[in-house]
């Protein structure tokens, strides 16, 4: 049978089961024909800010006919824009995989699937002060200097804020230091940004000496970095345990109300709005994200390694189209 032959069979299997409308609309997906396949809105963590350009880029060239708007705040803040400003979105990717179970399901989505991790990590120019000496035992006691300045983002609106409250606390007890925490919290409170890609022009331009951020963000950015101890940068699920011993209180879904995050390796996640506007286009453009080849692959090379597949509570209310990509979770899956 000839490909074109094979194509038309399709298309005829496509009319038959989904109505015309229906099919012609999904062969433009598939095939990337059309002028027009619509607009794919995407809100996303700032670390993220370099892999989804690269992978939106790659995902137009399969579908030329899409047009793509990204919207990049920390995590908790695009979560805020569904929740409180209804925004529309048809992708959203989060740093903290519990951002979305805590703040959107289940009255804004449905499901998550768990898709890359990272770790904390400290990063400084060349010519920060004290970057000759700076290491993974005295980092502490370089931030604590007069003469030293450092930046975090936001807890509230951002994970990796309250990833690095959680971060010190830990090291208060990984080096048995008392009080450590709060000195640190304490410190270059001035230098708390929404998220910690805003602190990397401050970093540049010589106003920060010193900021808590991703390794990915690092890597990509070509900055010096500390990694940090394992049992601190939340990279190690060996060590999830200890990981655990720390908490941070966090507004809650509504005005008013707390929740309380655990600490826990950091694993990142991704849904599609119940206010997608284009969940159709979503879903196709989430298989090229979760693909090993193709999205995974990018991730990969951009520092922040695959957790696909992965269990998620959430599975039996996946599309099915996206299913092969997490696995159902077991009773010893779940917190």
């Amino acid at each position: 049978m000839s490909r074109a032959t094979k194509a038309i069979s399709v298309l005829l299997v496509l009319v038959l089961v989904l109505g015309i409308g229906a099919a012609i609309n999904r062969w433009r997906l598939v095939t990337g024909s059309g002028e027009d396949l619509g607009r794919l809105i995407i809100f996303h963590a700032g670390s993220l800010a370099l892999p989804v350009k690269q992978i939106c880029e790659q995902f137009k060239k399969q579908f030329p006919g899409v047009r793509i708007a990204r919207e990049i705040a920390g995590s908790r803040e695009c979560a805020r824009k569904i929740t409180d400003l209804a925004k529309p979105c048809d992708v959203m990717i989060s740093a903290d995989y519990a951002v979305i179970d805590a703040l959107l399901i289940p009255d804004h989505a449905d499901w998550n699937i768990h898709l890359a991790t990272n770790e904390i990590v400290i990063a400084f120019r060349a010519d920060s002060r004290c970057a000759e000496a700076i290491d993974k035992d005295n980092w502490y006691e370089i931030l604590m200097r007069d003469d030293v300045t450092f930046g975090r983002s936001d807890p509230n609106l951002d994970p990796a804020g309250y990833r690095t409250v959680l971060t010190v606390m830990l090291a208060e007890r990984f080096y048995g230091k008392p009080s450590l925490a709060d000195r640190i919290l304490g410190k270059d409170t001035k230098y708390i940004h929404p998220m910690s890609a805003d602190l990397l022009a401050l970093l540049q331009v010589g106003e920060l000496d010193y900021i808590f951020t991703y390794r990915s963000v690092a890597l990509q950015q070509r900055l010096e970095f500390v990694c940090l101890p394992d049992e601190i940068n939340f990279k190690d699920p060996a060590h999830a345990q200890f990981y655990s011993r720390a908490s941070v209180r966090l507004t809650g879904k509504t005005i008013g109300t707390f929740i309380t995050r655990v600490g826990e390796p950091i694993v990142y996640g991704v849904t599609i709005p119940k206010n997608s506007p284009n969940p159709q286009l979503a879903a196709a453009f989430l298989a090229f994200l979760l693909d090993a080849e193709k999205g995974g692959a990018i991730l990969e090379q951009n520092g922040q390694a695959s957790v696909v597949p992965s269990p998620t509570d959430t599975f039996e209310k996946l599309p099915e189209s996206l299913k092969m990509f997490a696995l159902p979770a077991s009773r010893e899956d779940r917190p």
